[in-house]
């Protein structure tokens, strides 16, 4: 599985931006898709994860209630959009892919990674 994630920028705080991950090769609708993060100087980041045995979407309390995560298995593609975004948020933002239908946080569970996308949000 190879994903490619894009949709990156600068924006100002309180802007909004949609990530979008297109995954191709051996996907599986099935297996868990999700976003993680890594801001400078910090730990890697569950930010969200999708798949249909999780009920659909999982959001990290950190960013609930501003963060969507949603999926296009049509497209092989999955979509992080972040709204009223701060600087805290500032981070590169990975696709991830796992082979199993229950994956959740745990980084170890992803198999498949993209190269990131840079998200810079100005105060």
């Amino acid at each position: 599985v190879q994903l490619q994630a894009s949709g990156g920028g600068l924006v100002q705080a309180g802007d909004s931006l949609r990530l979008s991950c297109a995954a191709s090769g051996r996907t599986n609708s099935n297996h868990v898709m999700g976003w993680f993060r890594r801001a400078p100087g910090k730990e890697r980041e569950f930010v969200g994860a999708f798949g249909p045995r999780i009920g659909g979407a999982s959001i990290a309390e950190s960013v609930k209630g501003r963060f969507t995560i949603s999926r296009d298995n049509a497209k092989n593609s999955l979509y992080l959009q972040m709204n009223m975004l701060k600087p805290e948020d500032t981070a590169v933002y990975y696709c991830a892919a796992s082979s199993l239908t229950i994956a959740g946080a745990n980084s170890d569970r992803y198999r498949y990674w993209g190269p990131g996308t840079l998200v810079t949000v100005s105060s």
